[in-house]
């Protein structure tokens, strides 16, 4: 064999070496330089690594997390993104510098990708973690009595296990940009102080967060679309069609949105929030009662104009009802208030608005510019994405269930989903923007099994997950479970669901219609009839996806899914609990509930 030194070889042409001895010194010089480069990086190398966990139910903290992560790189640090569920108190344990963010779901509970961790955390088995610093910030809603409760949680937890805070806790409402990105300003600045890393671009740069809803990232870091709440995308509606009957107790109607040249991308899966509007007939009979035109000014703008689009006047806030008991002793609410039964004051608000509650209060009710600061911002309402970008390029759509009831003094109608339905004309221009959320994806492996449950509007994510499913040629099985009230008038989407399981796409449709016959009949009804097909998909690796209502469909599911493993293994309800938390682990079983 002839040896050749390498191209670009540092001996020189006319040294006295054959070709054997030049090859092999080029080789060890090599060896030398790689070893130099090797040291030379290692002297740039990250001085800690900042581990940054996030729980979430609809993507806000994990982007939030991987902008932490981004900013801790661009200070020369480490930065490692998980969800909180995939971290054991163990692994805690040997980390030493740690940032949680969570947001919080139902009635005070950890998000769905961070309820394992929290379990095992506050076991008596969860190791003591004195060596740790950490910091916690929570995402929420102060219109919820259980403000950041999952975050207040964690937090506490950590220092009674000995941790030690690097800042303390922050708990944003549904505002938080500006104040999450100040906060993790101030977290980043220490972390690099205490463990020597260099400066870098710093949080408010491309590299980390900046709360102004730009777009943001670094090859490093995350990318969030341009269009956001504070820039949202004017985009053209140009479908609106009824898909329950006229006969039908709801209203269920399909929206269609062109992206034009937005560059907007999205998968199914993902949510799209919507920038609605007050109806005018409200805004004018607050103004009506409220003794004023409208034509003042409120904060550089008309107050109808600021009603109509910057003001929450449907939902009370904690703070106004406060106010209000406090104003008027002797009204309704205050003596439902009095009682101090949470129950009892949420069944009485049911159905009651901001107007609702100031007749109530009569002549004590505030005037307007003393009830504007307790008049929250309209936030924008998200939906679950009904289309695929493989199937539909070039637009989004959404199954929106429309809002409406009244009394015997007035009507009522949902903030968004009337704007959507009655005060768009099609043609006409919504502001909206994605809000991605990862965790709820078609399984990336197309030969997986896949299980989806949702009935009533609980279908729209699974149109587009069987849409993109059609488009991928993906060769997995796919069970969906849709149910509603009657089958004659709120079967959405039917034609396109036969044509679905007619082709092939859909290979099992169980439906549910509850009240077409004397028993009434759910979807986890059909689970159970249904019990060891079920179980063979799961053990054949099936992902298991449940879209709708948190408070009793999303429970009454995950109980059926319970029982069906329970009676299939024979191991009892621990066994089918931890078999649960192991598709919970593994990604495959995920939830989106509202």
């Amino acid at each position: 064999m002839t040896l050749t030194p390498p191209t670009g070889s540092l001996i020189p042409a006319d040294a006295p070496f054959s070709a054997e001895q030049e090859a092999w010194l080029a080789g060890f010089l090599a060896g030398v330089a790689a070893a130099g480069r090797r040291d030379a990086a290692a002297g740039d190398a990250p001085t800690a690594t900042i581990d940054v966990l996030f729980g979430t139910q609809t993507g806000n903290a994990e982007f939030l997390a991987d902008e932490v992560a981004a900013g801790a790189r661009a200070r020369g640090m480490a930065g490692k993104v998980a969800a909180l569920d995939s971290v054991t108190p163990d692994q805690l344990a040997t980390m030493s510098h740690v940032v949680v963010i969570t947001s919080t779901y139902g009635e005070g509970e950890l998000p769905d990708n961070a309820g394992l961790f929290w379990e095992a955390l506050q076991s008596d088995t969860a190791p003591r973690l004195e060596e740790l610093r950490y910091a916690v910030l929570g995402l929420g809603d102060r219109g919820y009595d259980d403000f950041c409760q999952a975050a207040k949680l964690i937090d506490t937890r950590l220092e009674q296990l000995g941790a030690a805070r690097l800042q303390d806790r922050i708990d944003c409402d549904v505002d938080f940009e500006e104040p999450a990105a100040a906060w993790t300003a101030t977290v980043l600045d220490r972390l690099a102080a205490e463990t020597g890393a260099g400066s870098g671009t710093g949080a408010g740069s491309a590299a980390g967060p900046t709360g102004t809803g730009g777009t943001t990232g670094t090859a490093s870091g995350p990318t969030r679309s341009a269009w956001n709440k504070r820039n949202p995308y004017p985009s053209r509606l140009t479908a609106n069609r009824l898909l329950t009957s006229p006969d039908s107790a709801k209203e269920v109607r399909h929206y269609e949105f062109d992206l034009g040249d937005s560059g907007i991308t999205y998968g199914a899966g993902d949510a799209l929030a919507v920038v609605a509007e007050n109806d005018d007939r409200l805004v004018t009979e607050l103004l009506a009662h409220l003794g004023t035109t409208g034509d003042e000014e409120a904060e550089g703008r008309p107050l109808t104009e600021l009603l109509r689009t910057a003001r929450e006047i449907r939902t009370p806030s904690k703070d106004l009802i406060a106010d209000l008991v406090e104003r008027s002793p002797a009204s309704e609410l205050a003596a439902v208030v009095a009682h101090g039964d949470r129950s009892d004051l949420e069944s009485w608000l049911w159905g009651r608005d901001i107007l609702d509650l100031l007749r109530d209060a009569g002549d004590a009710a505030p005037g307007w510019a003393e009830l504007l600061p307790f008049l929250r911002p309209l936030q924008p309402r998200q939906y679950s994405i009904s289309s695929s970008p493989l199937a539909h390029p070039g637009s989004v759509h959404l199954t929106v269930a429309s809002v409406r009831y009244a009394t015997a003094q007035r009507g009522y109608g949902g903030v968004a989903s009337t704007y959507l339905a009655d005060r768009v004309g099609e043609d006409a221009s919504v502001g909206l923007f994605v809000q991605p959320n990862a965790a709820f994806s078609v399984p990336a492996d197309d030969d997986a099994p896949m299980v989806m449950i949702g009935p009533g509007t609980g279908v729209a994510p699974f149109r587009g997950f069987l849409h993109e499913r059609a488009a991928r040629g993906a060769g997995g099985r796919n069970w969906l479970f849709y149910g509603d009230q009657h089958r004659a008038t709120d079967f959405v989407y039917q034609d396109e669901l036969t044509d679905l399981r007619d082709r092939g796409v859909l290979t099992e449709l169980d439906l549910a219609f509850s009240r077409d016959q004397a028993e009434k009949i759910y979807v986890q009804t059909r689970m159970r009839e249904r019990s060891r097909e079920l179980y063979a998909w799961l053990e054949e690796g099936a992902h298991v996806y449940v879209c709708g209502d948190a408070s009793r469909m999303a429970k009454d599911v995950e109980t059926a899914l319970l029982d069906v493993v329970a009676e299939q293994r024979g191991r009892g309800g621990d066994d089918a609990a931890e078999y649960l938390a192991d598709l919970r682990r593994a990604k495959r079983y995920v939830r989106d509930v509202y």
